[in-house]
């Protein structure tokens, strides 16, 4: 069991490899699926359940330029397998290469709590937080969008920007008072 490392291998010409990490595998799929219909460059898609990745493949991986966490509002499982998983991450990671993705924050039974407590955490790595929809066709093409303009930047594919830039644009930053108790 070892660190993911963003530097560790070289890049390829115009391909870009994200790595999307679910632990209940709902919405990976699908978001996968429309990922690598991309044209102007390839996209390699690497799904996992949670990391660390196995050592037995190590060698033939490629570099992964982007991890993305999908976090289920409605499972607390979701949220500590993700939480769990960033300890094998290297720190390089966090500079501009991890994102958070969050499906059914819409749900009336999700608890504030969860939600504020994925907040904290994409703020605390400052890492980008995104909201998907992952019940319907559209919703699951904006995430792509989404996810696809932060991967060019992240795999260098985007002239004169940097991961490291993007991320200080996109960070999630938490309100003063999220500490404080809801009137809701």
């Amino acid at each position: 069991m070892s660190l993911l490392k963003p530097f560790s291998k070289l890049p390829s010409l115009n391909t870009a490899n994200i790595l999307l990490v679910e632990s209940e595998e709902q919405f990976q799929q699908s978001l996968a699926d429309v990922l690598v219909e991309e044209t102007a460059f390839t996209v390699n898609v690497r799904l996992a359940k949670s990391l660390p990745l196995p050592k037995e493949n190590e060698e033939s991986r490629p570099r992964i330029d982007l991890v993305v966490f999908i976090i289920n509002l409605t499972s607390e499982l979701s949220f500590q397998s993700a939480e769990a998983s960033l300890k094998y991450l290297d720190p390089g990671y966090l500079l501009g290469k991890v994102c958070f993705m969050v499906t059914k924050a819409r749900n009336t039974s999700v608890p504030t709590e969860r939600l504020d407590a994925v907040r904290k955490l994409a703020a605390v790595l400052s890492c980008p937080l995104l909201f998907a929809e992952d019940q319907t066709p559209d919703g699951v093409t904006n995430a792509r969008e989404r996810l696809l303009s932060i991967l060019k930047v992240s795999a260098g594919l985007v002239p004169m920007a940097t991961a490291l830039y993007l991320s200080n644009l996109t960070r999630c930053t938490v309100p003063p008072d999220i500490d404080q108790p809801s009137f809701d």
